[in-house]
This record gives C-alpha cells, structure tokens and sequence, in this order.
C-alpha cells in the first residue's frame, strides 16, 4: 500500500504554470501531487445556432485522458468518447460557465480542452481549477488586444476532491486512496467579488457503505477548505492577471455635464467602472425625438451602447410646472431655444410665471435608462415635488436648481447640500430604483 505523507486536511502539493502552451488564447499546466492536466482556452467569433442574434457567448469544454497518462496504455478516444470523459467534460463546461456571465463575450465561443498527461487521481477537479487559469489568461488577452471590453469573469471557480478513507474524512484524494475509499465526493465551488461562497457541483456516492450527516458536514467543510487554497494559488499563479476575475463592468454615462456625471458617480458608487463619454472618446450627439423622459433616456442609452459596445447609463430628466401644463418638460435643456444655456432658460421660465398666481407648484422628472449587450434596457423613473420661487438661491446645482424649492428639503437644490440633495432628487430616486432592480445580480 502506498504511503500518505500529508494530514486528512491537507491538499497535495498545487503548481499552476501558466502560459504553457503559445499557441492558445490561454493555457496552464495544473498538476496536483502526481495528476498532471494540461488545460487551454481558445476564442473563436461566432456561437452555436440556439444562441445566434441574442448577443452572449458560449464556452463549452471537452476532456482526454492521453494514452500514456495511466501505468497501462488507455487507448485514444475514436469518434465515440468513453461515457466517462463525456460526463467530464459537461461538468467542466457547467463549471466555468457558473463562473461567466457571457452576455459581456459577445457573440463568441470559448472552448476549453483538459487533457490529462499523467493521472493520479482527482483529475476532473484538477482539470475545473486549471481551467479557468486558462480562461482567465484568454481574458486578459483579449481585454488587451481591444476585442473585449468588459471580463465575462464574474465569479471565481475551483474544485477539489474528498472522501472517507477508513472511516477519516480526508481531502485531495489521490489514487491509492481513491481506489479505495468508503465515500468519493467532488465539490465544485466560486466565489464572487463579494467573497459570497457557492456551489456549482457536489457529487457524492457511498462506495464501500453510506455515510453520515456528520461525514457530509466535514466533508463539505473540507471541501470549502481545499477550493479556497486551490483559489489563491489560481491567484498567485496568474498575477496581475487575476484581475479580470469579478472585475467591475465598464459602465459610460451618457453625458458631459460636469455636474451631472459627479452626482451619477456618487449615486451609483462602486458598482461599475464609470466613464463619461469624452474619457472614451465617444463624442457622438444623440437626437432626443422621444415625448417621454423615458423615450429620450432609452434612445441614448441604446444608440450609445451600439457605439461603445459596453454598458450605457442614459438619463433624461427635466422641470415640470404645473401651470405651464408641464412645460418646460422634455425640453428643458433646450427651453429657450438654445441647450445648454441655464441662465436663458431660467429667465424664460421667470417670465412665463410672471403673471400666474403662487405658488408654483413643480416637480423635477428623471428617466435613466442602463443598457447592455446582450441584456434587456433596464428603465426606471423617479420624481421629487416643489415650487418655483420668484429669486435666485444658492451657488449649487446647475439648470434650474437655484429656481426649485425643495418640498422635502425647504430651500433650493442649488442651496442644499451635494449629499441631501441627492437623498431626495429625482436623479437619486431614479437611479435607487434602478439598482434595487439590479439587485441579485453580480
């Protein structure tokens, strides 16, 4: 029998080398005690049939066990593969797409291939945490060379074996023990940007006899254990690499109004990686021709998404007076005939009040509009109540800030505070309501 020299809670010695091969997108050597898995990732354009025109990708894997990975010779796989490999590779392929969201590919498919050059057990587990090295290495590069904007990585992935040797819970079972063990399990687990941990997989069978709540409990803990060591050594072995691993999406607000992209960035906080259109280069005008808030919010949304082929974050808000039937409403930035211009604008709306009767009751309007590829537009819409008074107040704000009292706030926005201004804007309300509707999602 073979000796053990490692404690039932310890793995067997992990090296990930990457970049082994030139000549994929992304590959690793993964080798676990004596099991040696050789893992690449290679990128095509195009995707299957069923997913043609909806704008995701695709990743699937195939798994091989070489002729000499075993002591004696398996013979090559034909044009039908072994039933055993045929579960593998599904399992991989599960694996790391819990791993992606691939609506941030593109209409692209990642294949993976783990081929097996030397098995000493634990080689499905093995070949999953190599795996998505290697898919994390074709990510880097393809972010790189322009092709992706965002990492489709949206969570961690790795997996370990477990069992129960003569009645032991242990970890990282190699063949001696494997061959024969009470229990075999293998755990497939991620982990989000949050370190939320989940399961992907848990496939567990009473070899020699059943096993307990207790034995489950443990070997469940081991299992944590295990593919959270197998994560830092995917970590350290990728480097600057493992940056795309839950890295935060690219998010362009739809706009160059200082102002307005300093409140959009305090409002949405980390959540995205926010750019305003001029930091990259976008500098198309968009024609607003929708009725509604939300028309005009969504048409730039979309038509800006098209061009930066990223998450695009499009509001479209303005002044309602009550008397004025709502005017100025959607051509609020434009009222006095020339966008942009605050103080015309302003002193239009003055004017047209003149000879209406206090108060002037208002409400500000605001429709933000997140568009992705591959995603449905996300709409929501938020409102906050006042009255337009008869002077200017405050420094603050910009449009017409410094004419709107604030029924929550009683003063201007242009008086108030950055900070309770946006506890109570239209803008603010719009944009909670938005991320409460994104809630769930990584």
């Amino acid at each position: 029998m073979t000796t053990i020299d490692r404690a039932p809670d310890e793995l067997r010695m992990v090296r990930i080398l990457p970049d082994y091969t030139e000549m994929a997108a992304g590959s690793v050597l993964i080798c676990c005690g004596r099991t040696r898995v050789i893992c690449t990732a290679s990128v095509q354009e195009g995707v299957p049939s069923f997913l043609r025109g909806r704008g995701k990708g695709w990743l699937t894997a195939e798994y091989a066990m070489l002729p000499g990975s075993t002591p004696q010779r398996k013979q090559r796989d034909g044009v039908k593969k072994d039933g055993r490999g045929v579960e593998i590779q599904r399992l991989i392929g599960r694996s790391l797409r819990a791993a992606c969201d691939l609506t941030r590919l593109g209409e692209r498919t990642v294949y993976i291939d783990c081929d097996v050059i030397q098995a000493d057990g634990g080689t499905r587990t093995a070949a999953i945490t190599g795996a998505f090295a290697a898919l994390c290495i074709a990510v880097d590069r393809l972010i790189e060379q322009g092709t992706l904007v965002d990492s489709p990585i949206i969570r961690q992935v790795a997996a370990v074996s477990v069992g129960v040797i003569d009645d032991v819970c242990t970890l990282d079972l190699e063949y001696a023990q494997d061959s024969r063990a009470q229990v075999d399990m293998n755990i497939v687990m991620t982990r989000d940007g949050r370190g939320n941990l989940g399961f992907v997989e848990v496939q567990g069978t009473g070899e020699g006899r059943s096993y307990t709540r207790a034995e489950l409990d443990r070997l469940l803990a081991l299992g944590e254990k295990g593919c959270l060591e197998l994560m830092d050594a995917q970590r350290e072995a990728l480097g600057d690499r493992a940056g795309v691993i839950c890295k935060k999406p690219r998010l362009m607000l739809a706009s160059n109004n200082f102002g307005k992209l300093k409140e959009l960035r305090q409002l949405l906080g980390d959540r995205f990686e926010v750019r305003s259109m001029r930091e990259l280069g976008v500098e198309t005008d968009v024609e607003e021709t929708g009725q509604t808030f939300e028309e005009n919010a969504l048409i730039k949304a979309k038509t800006l998404m098209d061009i930066c082929h990223c998450a695009t974050l499009a509001d479209d808000s303005g002044l309602c007076v009550d008397q004025l039937g709502g005017r100025p409403g959607v051509h609020s930035a434009r009222y006095c005939g020339v966008h942009g211009d605050d103080e015309a604008n302003n002193q239009l709306l003055l004017k047209e009040l003149a000879d209406k009767p206090k108060p002037h009751k208002a409400h500000y309007g605001a429709a933000v509009a997140l568009c992705r590829p591959g995603r449905e537009p996300v709409i929501a819409y938020g409102r906050c109540e006042g009255e337009i008074i008869g002077e200017y107040r405050g420094e603050g704000g910009f449009g017409y800030d410094p004419l709107f009292l604030s029924d929550d706030l009683g003063v201007t926005f242009a008086e108030a505070d950055p900070e309770a201004k946006n506890g109570v804007s239209h803008r603010a309300r719009a944009i909670r309501k938005l991320i409460g509707m994104l809630e769930g999602e990584i």
